[in-house]
């Protein structure tokens, strides 16, 4: 395919923002290659400050300006994470600091400038003799460099010091003796766009190239004639100037002055060149850079030196046809594309013979034979490294190497190897696969485009008429539940004022994000399942960071579809920043909703808090900031109790509305929600009266939303699913009332709107049939426990459970391994979600669940 026909098919007027790799993962049911695939990307990100490094700090509770040594815990773009010396391992103090508005300096600065050194408190508790870990702390020589605190690199990564405007140096790609000077037009995330010194007004597609930052055959001005080199244009630009203006080009080159302050962190990430054993006149199998969709013979037509040699495709055509087509790349020991005899034939790929090969079948042997030549032996390839993380049907994100400018979504179709034919999409018209090395500097991580605000080519999809938006988390019908998709999956939405957003890739770093579970966790979130989350997520990218924290504070919910809601109708429009599609599961059904997410680290605090009021607890419960003893709001004091009776029936006021929601139903669709309103009332009103005297409920149960939460929920059901989650109402608001009563039941029947209509007694979901017809008035036995149920293991846990009439379930205790501690965690929405029971056996369950939590507390709590 030609070049003109690729660039048409890369202007296919697709609009960037509509693709969502997530939604695009989920459709196709596919999985992305793991970020960690991408050595190049993240090296790009590293500022050569690594964990382990000592520097000096201005300690932050202090009132005078005193400074202590601090140790790099991990790093996060410009972002560092670090421990006082002193704590040891004691990471409860550990702080975020940014290197750019930080006042950090490299060991031994405040001697030097007479500033006083004075540990934090803490440390001086620890450590009473402060001087002697001083002396030792500055005694080591670990010490972070003073120019990656200083000057044009603090807080810079490689990639942020190639700025556009900078000259660099391109090695000729046919000649290791040939270099000519390049200038760097754009930085996309490390991608460098080139202009060729002397072309300017000349057409792009003979001016331009594209390299990535790391590339071997990139260097720093100076570096030709450092190392005996010709400065010389590539030979397809020769002849669009006359001799004398490339002299004078040449002259303007050879006076530019190298820039020293970047030439240790230029070549910081490099690979050293591995030196060959290739000899002129082997045969071997390679890929051709500028057609990557064939393995061919080839040839070592020539050796430079000891790291370089020349590849040419082999062409048995007469010598006119040749020199039209002839095609040779420069290599080194471990370039891609380049293979032993033998390759495909071993690895089951087809080997396409030369043009101009005369014969049906080609055989290596008589190949060899009758070009006179011998093979390439072995040893002269490197090995190929048994560990591959890459499968087929994964997804990433490619250059097109007929169009270098163009990215494109693109799916791994085999992995032979350490290499991978992958099929690019977006094209209007398709092309072959192309064969790519695992460690290509032309592949990328799925959202790397979006990450860098750089244009992605995607699949076209049919346009589809978009549904009226409604206020009202959305339930997902009758859809199948696919695979999890990767962590690092965003949505692609760009705007083409963000084109140099690569340049500051720290901007968009998320600090890490504490669960702080002592906190207030308010009417919507349970407790339990806040306390089970991992200490904290990230750091990383702000989207992925905090889609992750939202995900998890949405699954620790009573209900996670309310709270769904709830972020939805708070974060429209508010942040303007990247709407993230989140999802949630309540009793068999699943919502999802598009929520704003902030994109840059320095509104993630604000964020946070915000976020956590609108759930009405703790602004501190999830945050940048670990709470240790104390926080900081005093929202120890909080209870749900206490928060119900202030709030609670406040709530009940505005039935099926939330706060500042609204409805935007019409016509028939609201005729119906209240027909469904009311046959809900139905089931709810006997819970309603039950409690209406005595509130028995627990201090953990979210009330003043509950009811509320069922009406609006119902409002967005169709028909079909109507009648069913009505049932599930029932058996829940049935239980709910058995479990909010006394031991003894009421005999007077509670009453309803409708006494017309028949309804189901209320009965215990393990009472047996002779209970139905002589209900128990007797309290049932307490549970007595031999020893506390923190302490039980997990057999301990089995034991127990084979006493109960639920001993069939004792097996699903020992495949989960839940212990004393987790027993006690356990909840119905736990035990329906994780255990994958239904309601009955799971009400029964937990029945002895909470008959262990009751003794625990009256035998051991105190």
């Amino acid at each position: 395919m030609s070049l003109e026909a690729l660039e048409s098919d890369a202007d296919s007027g697709q609009d960037v923002s509509e693709f969502n790799w997530d939604d695009y993962l989920e459709e196709t049911g596919t999985l992305s290659v793991p970020h960690h695939a991408f050595k190049h990307v993240d090296q790009g990100l590293e500022t050569g400050l690594t964990p382990g490094m000592k520097l000096e700090v201005c300690v932050r509770t202090e009132s005078e300006t005193a400074y202590w040594v601090a140790t790099i815990i991990t790093t996060c773009g410009q972002l560092l994470l670090l421990r006082y010396e002193g704590y040891q391992d004691d990471r409860r103090t550990d702080f975020w600091c940014d290197i750019m508005t930080a006042d950090l300096h490299p060991i031994g600065w405040s001697k030097q400038q007479g500033r006083p050194m004075r540990p934090p408190e803490g440390v001086r508790e620890k450590h009473q003799d402060w001087e002697a870990l001083l002396e030792k702390a500055l005694a080591e020589s670990c010490s972070v460099p003073a120019s990656l605190l200083e000057g044009a690199q603090r807080g810079c990564n490689p990639i942020d010091l190639l700025s556009p405007g900078l000259n660099v140096e391109l090695v000729d790609r046919q000649d290791a003796g040939m270099v000519w000077s390049t200038v760097i037009e754009e930085n996309v995330g490390g991608r460098l766009r080139l202009r060729y010194a002397g072309t300017d007004g000349l057409p792009d597609t003979q001016s331009i190239t594209w390299v990535f930052y790391l590339d071997p055959l990139l260097h720093l001005p100076g570096w030709a004639q450092e190392h005996s080199c010709t400065l010389r244009p590539p030979a397809a630009l020769l002849a669009l100037r006359t001799e004398a203006e490339w002299e004078e080009v040449k002259k303007t080159v050879s006076s530019q002055v190298q820039d020293s302050s970047i030439n240790e962190e230029f070549y910081r990430d490099r690979s050293a060149i591995n030196p060959h054993s290739f000899t002129e006149g082997m045969k071997l199998e390679a890929v051709d850079p500028a057609a990557p969709f064939t393995i061919s013979p080839a040839t070592v037509a020539k050796v430079f030196n000891d790291q370089f040699f020349l590849v040419q495709m082999d062409d048995m055509r007469d010598e006119a046809q040749k020199e039209r087509c002839r095609r040779s790349f420069l290599c080194h020991r471990d370039s891609p594309g380049v293979f032993p005899t033998q390759w495909s034939l071993k690895n089951g790929v087809k080997l396409c013979p030369p043009p101009g090969f005369q014969g049906q079948d080609f055989d290596w042997a008589d190949y060899l034979k009758q070009c006179e030549a011998e093979a390439a032996p072995q040893q002269c390839f490197p090995p190929d490294p048994f560990d591959q993380c890459i499968k087929e049907s994964m997804m990433l994100e490619a250059v097109n190497p007929l169009c270098p400018e163009n990215i494109h979504v693109a799916t791994v179709i085999k992995v032979k190897g350490q290499h991978m034919w992958i099929r690019l999409e977006g094209l209007k018209q398709a092309i072959p696969e192309i064969i790519v090395h695992t460690d290509s500097m032309d592949i990328f991580p799925v959202s790397w485009c979006e990450t860098n605000g750089y244009p992605l080519h995607h699949p076209c999809k049919p346009r589809v008429e978009k549904q009226r938006k409604v206020a009202v988390v959305q339930p997902e019908k009758h859809r199948v539940p696919s695979k999890d998709s990767s962590p690092d999956t965003t949505k692609q939405q760009i705007n083409s004022s963000q084109a140099e957003i690569g340049q500051a890739n720290g901007k968009y770093c998320c600090p890490k994000i504490y669960f702080n579970h002592r906190c207030f966790s308010g009417p919507y979130l349970n407790k339990g399942r806040i306390a089970e989350l991992p200490q904290c997520v990230g750091p990383g990218n702000c989207v992925l960071v905090l889609k992750e924290v939202l995900t998890l504070v949405i699954n620790s919910a009573y209900k996670p579809s309310r709270v769904l809601r709830e972020l939805q109708l708070d974060q429209e429009g508010r942040w303007q920043g990247h709407g993230e599609t989140l999802k949630a599961k309540y009793k068999g059904k699943s919502y999802r909703a598009t929520v704003e997410i902030v994109r840059t680290a320095d509104q993630v605090a604000d964020f946070c808090r915000k976020t956590c009021i609108k759930l009405e607890c703790c602004p501190n419960l999830f945050g940048p900031r670990m709470v240790l003893e104390h926080c900081s709001e005093n929202c120890s004091v909080l209870t749900k109790t206490k928060y119900t009776y202030y709030y609670g029936k406040k709530k009940s006021r505005r039935v099926g509305r939330p706060p500042g929601g609204h409805s935007n139903l019409e016509g028939g669709v609201k005729r119906r929600g209240r027909k469904r309103k009311r046959r809900k009332q139905l089931f709810v009103h006997k819970k309603r009266r039950s409690s209406a005297s005595v509130d028995n409920t627990p201090a953990g149960s979210p009330q003043g939303s509950g009811d509320e939460e069922d009406l609006d929920e119902d409002d967005s059901l169709s028909e079909d699913t109507g009648s069913e989650l009505q049932d599930e109402l029932m058996d829940d608001s049935e239980y709910s009332e058995k479990k909010s009563q006394p031991p003894t039941p009421s005999p007077s029947p509670p009453e309803t709107p409708r006494p017309t209509r028949r309804r189901r007694k209320p009965r215990s979901p393990t009472c047996s049939d002779d209970e139905k017809q002589h209900p128990r008035t007797e309290v049932p036995p307490k549970l007595c426990l031999d020893s506390s149920p923190l302490e039980w293991s997990v057999t301990d846990v089995v034991r127990f459970i084979r006493t109960t009439d639920c001993a069939p379930l004792a097996r699903i205790f020992m495949a989960q391994e839940i212990d004393g501690q987790a027993l006690l965690l356990l909840n119905l929405p736990t035990v329906q979600e994780c255990m994958d029971l239904k309601l009955g056996p799971a009400i029964k369950l937990c029945h002895h669940i909470e008959q262990v939590k009751l003794a625990f507390y009256q035998q051991f709590a105190s």
